[in-house]
């Protein structure tokens, strides 16, 4: 492996990180305003677990993404497995604001679906180059997935 893609690393875990700070930003006003007044299922999280789930997964999926685009087999494979990932950060981003900022539950559940397909999409990408990058994605799918019956189901009970 060359330098050069070993020392990408910490760029994918900055970028990462960095999407991660606006989702926080689009979210951290809610979480003592507006979010504690709207009805949640009974087994709605305790706000305390989301930070270090959250922590993990951006953590896990910049590893994930910058092994399988490491292997890619080509450079416009390289290539399109960085736009799908920084697609899939925008999106993460942008669900924050919508639930989080905009108080539109119902406009986030279309959001997150399209999210959760893309970040299935790269996951079926990355198992068939490189299964340790796969394996490490699949929490994130996971957690999006709970997450995605989460907000429909929030959506519904204050609709």
């Amino acid at each position: 492996m060359s330098n050069r893609k070993l020392g990408a690393l910490p760029a994918f875990i900055i970028v990462s990180f960095l999407a991660a700070a606006l989702g926080s930003a689009a979210t951290t006003t809610a979480i003592t305003t507006w979010y504690p007044t709207i009805i949640k299922p009974s087994w709605n999280p305790p706000n305390w677990v989301f930070a270090p789930v959250w922590t993990t997964l951006y953590l896990l999926m910049s590893i994930a993404a910058w092994r399988a685009w490491r292997v890619s087999a080509t450079p416009a494979a390289a290539t399109k497995t960085l736009w799908l990932y920084g697609a899939q950060l925008v999106l993460n981003a942008l669900w924050s604001v919508l639930f989080f900022t905009l108080h539109r539950p119902g406009l986030a559940l279309i959001e997150i679906i399209l999210f959760l397909a893309l970040l299935i999409t790269l996951q079926v990408r990355f198992a068939r180059t490189d299964r340790l990058a796969a394996l490490l994605w699949s929490p994130y799918v996971a957690w999006v997935s709970f997450a995605s019956f989460l907000n429909g189901t929030i959506w519904w009970l204050n609709r």
